[in-house]
């Protein structure tokens, strides 16, 4: 049963955000209207935005982010979304702006009664901190990939992750609980028979939508894969003997997107990259020009429809731009 005072709340939450937003009330009007002090109006205004009844959207002056978007959108047939952000940020704090937009982004995309699959890594990880709460019923989150190595079972990390969707957006979750990579080719083949693992498989082909980012082991930022003990030395060497640039969902690719013969994928658990492109929508979240030779790999595999990205990083990804 809700908690009433939380309904009430919420109700004056709702009504300071309109009265202060929409009637242009000054911050003593809203106040003495609700018969409180000035202090709990800003709380309510707080609470209104991180409850997701005020969604804050900022449109630049400047024509330069808008033209590069467009720019992004025809050369690589996506959707793009430029962050503006300062070329001197540190690249944690890059990353976590990009986080934010990305979050309120994603908030226009999601709908009642859609299967979202979620893969897990630092820049989704990060993503999941700043969702913006509203209800969709009957949606799905599903894990995309699985998380558990030799080190650790990695299920926690996952499944935080996960569960910050399904609590923002009152959904339910489902977890993939196999290895990120198995030790044999023969042991995947063998569980993708068993029935518990095809009602995941199965609700992953039924995907509305799907949120990831690129994998890079040279990133500043460390791909999880890279530094969450997933990959020994010899995972490494064959990568490298593949010409690997990075990985989706731990499925990795070359420069020119091909997938086909990289050993390493053949134990993996994440989509195949056919399954992943019968998606209609698939949302790539990339901060940093670190991870460009990554995400360049994954739009030459057609894995991406939209993308958010930090500006510096797109403008070294537009041709016409690039240094």
């Amino acid at each position: 049963m809700p908690d009433v005072r939380d309904e009430q709340q919420l109700q004056r939450a709702f009504t300071a955000a309109h009265l202060y937003y929409i009637q242009n009330r000054t911050m003593e009007a809203v106040a003495h209207e609700l018969a409180t002090s000035r202090s709990t109006v800003s709380r309510l205004l707080a609470l209104a935005r991180s409850a997701g009844i005020v969604d804050i959207r900022i449109t630049s002056p400047r024509e330069a982010p808008a033209q590069l978007e467009a720019r992004l959108s025809e050369v690589y047939d996506i959707r793009a979304f430029v962050v503006p952000v300062a070329g001197d940020l540190s690249e944690e704090e890059r990353q976590e702006r990009v986080a934010i937009a990305a979050a309120h982004t994603l908030n226009d995309m999601i709908g009642p009664g859609m299967t979202v699959g979620v893969a897990w890594g630092s820049t989704v990880a990060a993503l999941s901190r700043h969702l913006v709460p509203r209800h969709t019923p009957d949606t799905v989150f599903v894990q995309l990939n699985g998380s558990g190595n030799t080190r650790a079972a990695g299920l926690v990390y996952a499944t935080e992750i996960l569960h910050r969707f399904g609590a923002a957006y009152g959904g339910a979750v489902e977890q993939f609980p196999v290895p990120a990579f198995f030790d044999d080719p023969a042991t995947r083949l063998a569980m993708w028979r068993e029935r518990s693992t095809r009602r995941i498989l199965d609700l992953q082909a039924r995907m509305d939508l799907v949120v990831f980012s690129v994998g890079s082991a040279g990133a500043p930022v460390p791909s999880h894969v890279y530094s969450g003990g997933y990959l020994e030395g010899a995972d490494l060497e064959a990568l490298r003997r593949d010409r690997v640039v990075g990985d989706v969902a731990t499925v990795f690719f070359r420069a020119d997107g091909s997938s086909e013969g990289i050993a390493l994928n053949e134990r993996a658990t994440g989509p195949r990259f056919a399954d992943l492109r019968r998606v209609q929508t698939r949302m790539c979240v990339v901060s940093g020009v670190s991870k460009l030779a990554s995400l360049r790999g994954a739009l030459a595999a057609g894995l991406v429809t939209d993308l958010v990205i930090d500006e510096v990083a797109a403008r070294s990804l537009d041709p016409d731009t690039a240094e």
